[in-house]
């Protein structure tokens, strides 16, 4: 009997306890009630080849599912870093300079959260204190007591003195939106617990939102394509300026569409077959605004009366001229949209005649650059082939001219581009 009172099982028959058939026994010598921890003889048979206690190994499945929730709290983790310090941020500086002339120090926190937050801001005082005895502030900017406070604690503070706040911010009810939908996952995440998919992106949301409202988000997509997130800008340099990979072009333009690709664009340069992702998506109209607006753009086509397309027929298994009607209506179109310009001097459309390895589309606007890329496949068509995207630099992401993709894909169009002949 343990002191617990929990009765635990005997040992094999060689130890004390009696033999494996006493009375009011079972079968392998547990009694009746008790709790075994025997994982079963072992392959030799016998007392001496008995195993005991609980099976501790992780099989494969078992790894599998504990670094799917490592993976997926890791990301949540920085997201949700990110916005407690910046709401950190904006309720030190907005409040700090109304209560710290009259309370002074530390205290003005105190007097903030007021008698309705007299609980929690002292606990957040007495964790202060304790992490001072064991040496846990690491950092003397994090030596107050705001540094302390929780980000459900840092919600209330605000909205307690909304007032306060309400010369800087619009939309209160988009703010505190935004928290309920993180307050989920931060519970899920502080507890270590399973984090599904759905709630992650629905975090990530949320997180991206609430930063550009408080002022730290990294501007509109409209105008960079993809904004940098969060693990990206921790990350990005473990896989040089490679951001996402797709298994086709369908799941790519489901999160990146053409308009948010080609958009707000003032450089495109653009090689391939045919370069349906521009000429199918993106409408003639559309590509004369890009233009007009200052936009540069060099077309890269395959030529259709090459021998390089005749045999891109045979791979793919199409009928034959079928591929070069296909890339000829696509020049043809391009060649009235340019005919529409008022200058067409910034709109070039070249043929080239090698073999064709890749198709890319390099995007650079006012302040970062993107380009998507697929290598050709012998038996799948573009629509088909995996798809990389690359960041091409620009505000907060470092360039790294060594192991950069987007400058390999560029100096390759260059080549090709030096080569080629233009169409009339």
């Amino acid at each position: 009997m343990s002191s617990g009172g929990l009765e635990l099982p005997p040992g094999d028959s060689g130890h004390e306890g009696g033999p494996a058939d006493a009375p009011g026994g079972v079968s392998g010598g547990v009694p009746a009630g008790a709790v075994s921890l025997a994982g079963g003889p072992a392959a030799g048979g016998g007392a001496a080849g008995a195993r005991t206690g609980a099976e501790l190994d992780w099989g494969a499945d078992a790894w599998s599912e504990v670094r799917t929730r490592a993976q997926r709290a890791g990301r949540a983790y920085i997201w949700l870093n990110l916005i407690e310090q910046r709401l950190r941020s904006v309720v030190g500086a907005v409040l700090r300079p109304i209560y710290e002339p009259v309370h002074g120090g530390d205290d003005w926190v105190v007097a903030a959260a007021g008698p309705a937050g007299q609980e929690w801001v002292q606990r957040a005082v007495a964790v202060r204190e304790v992490s001072r005895r064991k040496g846990y502030l690491l950092d003397s900017a994090d030596d107050n007591v705001l540094s302390f406070l929780t980000l459900p604690q840092l919600r209330e503070l605000m909205v307690q003195h909304w007032p306060c706040f309400e010369p800087y911010f619009d939309d209160r009810r988009e703010i505190e939106q935004a928290l309920d939908e993180l307050e989920v996952t931060r519970n899920v995440v502080s507890r270590n617990r399973a984090l599904s998919r759905a709630v992650l992106e629905q975090a990530e949301r949320a997180s991206a939102r609430l930063l550009e409202v408080l002022g730290g988000g990294a501007g509109s997509p409209s105008a960079d394509r993809l904004p940098i997130d969060a693990v990206e800008d921790l990350v990005g340099d473990r896989y040089a300026d490679v951001i996402s990979v797709h298994p086709d072009r369908v799941r790519l333009q489901r999160q990146l569409p053409a308009e948010d690709l080609f958009g707000g664009a003032r450089r495109l340069d653009a090689i391939g077959i045919g370069l349906n992702l521009l000429v199918q998506n993106f409408s003639g109209r559309r590509l004369v605004r890009l233009s007009e607006a200052g936009c540069r753009v060099r077309l890269l086509f395959l030529n259709p009366a090459s021998s390089a397309v005749k045999r891109r027929e045979r791979e793919l298994r199409l009928r034959k001229g079928e591929l070069s009607r296909s890339v000829e209506m696509n020049i043809l179109h391009v060649r009235r949209v340019r005919a529409g310009l008022r200058d067409p001097s910034r709109f070039d459309i070249h043929v080239f005649d090698e073999t064709p390895r890749f198709t890319a589309y390099l995007v650079e606007g006012e302040s970062s650059g993107i380009a998507v890329v697929q290598s050709y496949l012998r038996r799948a068509r573009g629509m088909e082939a995996p798809v990389l995207v690359l960041r091409g630099g620009g505000r907060g992401v470092p360039q790294d001219a060594e192991h950069g993709l987007f400058t390999t894909y560029r100096e390759e169009f260059e080549s090709v581009w030096e080569d080629s002949r233009p169409v009339s």
